[in-house]
């Protein structure tokens, strides 16, 4: 087990990857901040269609095989 994070020759910890509350203050954010947040509720938005879509598939999928019998 290394004592230092090779990424880091200072052995800092890691960044943590942004997170954004909804409705959270935007004052204090970069334009870089803001962009990357944007990119970060865009992946998540396509996440929920995505998943939207797969539930649909699967509830129609059941209805059909219910009304069949």
């Amino acid at each position: 087990m290394a004592l230092f994070d090779e990424a880091d020759p200072f052995g800092r910890a890691p960044k943590a990857p942004p997170v954004h509350e909804i409705g959270q203050a935007l004052d204090a954010l970069s334009v870089s901040e803001l962009a990357e947040r944007i990119e970060i509720l865009q992946a998540e938005i396509a996440r929920l269609e995505a998943m939207r879509v797969s539930k649909e598939a699967s509830k129609r999928a059941a209805d059909a095989f219910f009304k069949q019998g």
